[in-house]
């Protein structure tokens, strides 16, 4: 009798790989089989047992996530203050917020949306063209990105470009969303700079000490595209991760969807018209040393960026929080989401991180290795296929 997942009755002879490869060959996504009028999710999608059981939300109605109003931000010394004081509770208490009165405007963001929806719903055969799991492609359309090394596929298809370093031709971009992806980005990178400095502040640092350590400098965009599903029950639409970046800024339609772990509870990240959904990576929570019990929903991550702080008495060491968050299959759909990754893509991809050295001691040694990003991606990308941290393998 199998165990693995939730529908009776399994073909013994089934044949994973061939499934996995028809699928990836008609390049149509997950949308192509929705398309096809599909009742049941084929096998591929079914989710094991014990990752479906934790599906459970938490019913407290005073666990929300934050909401911060960057209104008077670069205007109101007083206002920034408290903004500054909101973002640092936020980042140690929930490691996500949204913020709303962010500087883009919401016709903005709503032709952003449009855009995604515009390329997943065009011609299936114009779609194609984009279809590759070519790495060095600063610009594809893909269904899962690990579909061929994760134990089940999750319910979207994602489209995905390299904005910095090195943007791709505009011409190689497709043209129902070219316009808007490109005034998006601007837009999005504009207001991750005032976020690190306001994570900086936060810090008790210079305004500008991240974007000088170039941490606004990587800009990566992915969107997804979530159709409805026939069994949301059996399957995800994204698994639990954490991101490997400094900083996540998230646009997401009003379908919902996303939850994010708080308190080993499963919280709502509810949509809110207009807003943005932040969230802080692993880098940036290895930048500060405080650890504490914060950390229950997260394996403790000290892996320290040198070079990063100088420490000195008149910083505030707080705990940076690098929440778990997944997306959750849905029968309304579709959702569409659009994800900008800040991560260390434009430094030297031999540039070492380690602990901050005047954080060392004979009583507070090393507890990690040195590594590159490089390696620090390849790992995380390896160890999430497991839902485990890739810190674990950077221990002394």
């Amino acid at each position: 009798m199998m165990t693995c997942n939730t529908r009776e009755g399994m073909d013994s002879e089934y044949d994973r790989k061939s499934e996995l490869i028809a699928f990836d060959d008609s390049k149509a996504g997950v949308k192509g089989l929705v398309d096809a009028g599909v009742a049941k999710i084929p096998r591929m999608f079914i989710h094991p047992q014990h990752n479906l059981r934790e599906k459970s939300v938490s019913t407290n109605a005073q666990l929300r996530i934050p909401i911060i109003d960057l209104e008077g931000v670069n205007s109101d010394a007083i206002l920034r203050a408290k903004i500054i004081d909101k973002v640092r509770n936020a980042c140690e208490i929930w490691g996500i917020f949204q913020i709303v009165n962010h500087g883009i405007l919401k016709s903005v963001l709503e032709e952003m949306i449009k855009g995604i929806r515009r390329f997943n719903e065009q011609d299936t055969e114009v779609k194609k063209e984009f279809y590759t799991r070519d790495s060095s492609k600063k610009v594809k359309f893909v269904s899962n990105f690990d579909l061929f090394q994760a134990p089940a596929a999750t319910w979207k298809d994602s489209f995905s470009c390299i904005i910095n370093p090195n943007p791709p031709d505009p011409t190689d971009m497709p043209a129902v969303c070219r316009d808007i992806i490109m005034e998006y980005s601007k837009q999005v990178k504009m207001l991750a700079n005032t976020l690190f400095e306001l994570v900086a502040e936060a810090l008790g640092l210079n305004s500008n000490h991240l974007k000088d350590m170039e941490c606004a400098e990587g800009l990566f965009l992915v969107s997804h595209y979530y159709p409805a599903c026939p069994e949301p029950e059996l399957t995800m639409g994204t698994k639990t991760h954490t991101d490997p970046t400094f900083l996540t800024v998230l646009l997401q339609d009003q379908v919902g969807g996303l939850q994010v772990l708080h308190e080993k509870q499963w919280v709502n990240v509810n949509p809110v018209p207009g807003a943005l959904v932040i969230n802080t990576g692993d880098l940036l929570q290895a930048m500060n040393p405080i650890l504490g019990p914060l950390c229950i929903a997260n394996v403790v991550i000290t892996l320290f960026i040198s070079s990063f702080l100088e420490y000195t008495s008149g910083h505030t060491m707080f705990q940076i929080l690098s929440a778990k968050h997944r997306v959750l299959a849905n029968h309304k759909g579709p959702r569409v989401s659009v994800a900008s990754f800040f991560s260390p893509s434009s430094l030297p991809p031999s540039k070492l991180y380690g602990p901050i050295k005047e954080l060392l001691s004979e009583e507070n040694p090393p507890k990690y290795k040195e590594t590159t990003a490089r390696d620090y991606g390849t790992y995380h990308r390896a160890e999430r296929l497991g839902g485990t941290s890739a810190l674990q393998h950077f221990k002394l």
